[in-house]
């Protein structure tokens, strides 16, 4: 097992525990996935930017601290329609799943860019994805 199966296995296994019920590998594929709901990495790059947090993703992408970031600025960044269509996916709201989110995305972004960069390809489609979380 690599090392973006072993993050990617260890967030969905801290988030499942904590969330009440529905798939919170599909939400994690929609936000990171190319084909997902955002376009991937690199449209959650464009969401930050266009937001005034795209400092706070790089950090995370970045070699060194992660910024943190709360739940009120991830949904500014990232939309409530956004966080409101994938919260009913896991049976939450749109301010809990961002509170939770906001928690772990620092971290998940940081492992998934070892070197510091955003990969050019992007992190793959939602099916890859979702593959290394199941």
């Amino acid at each position: 097992m690599g090392l973006f199966d072993s993050v990617l296995g260890a967030v969905s296994s801290q988030l499942q525990e904590q969330v009440p019920s529905g798939n919170l590998t599909q939400v994690l594929g929609n936000l990171l996935a190319n084909n997902g709901e955002l376009g991937g990495l690199q449209g959650m790059m464009e969401k930050f930017n266009q937001a005034g947090l795209g400092n706070v993703l790089n950090s995370w992408i970045g070699t060194g601290s992660n910024l943190p970031i709360s739940g009120d600025q991830l949904t500014s960044a990232l939309g409530p329609d956004t966080l409101g269509k994938l919260a009913t996916q896991v049976g939450l709201n749109g301010s809990q799943l961002s509170d939770q989110l906001a928690q772990m995305l620092p971290g998940l972004v940081d492992k998934l860019t070892p070197n510091g960069t955003a990969p050019e390809a992007g992190l793959g489609n939602t099916g890859d994805l979702l593959g290394m979380l199941g």
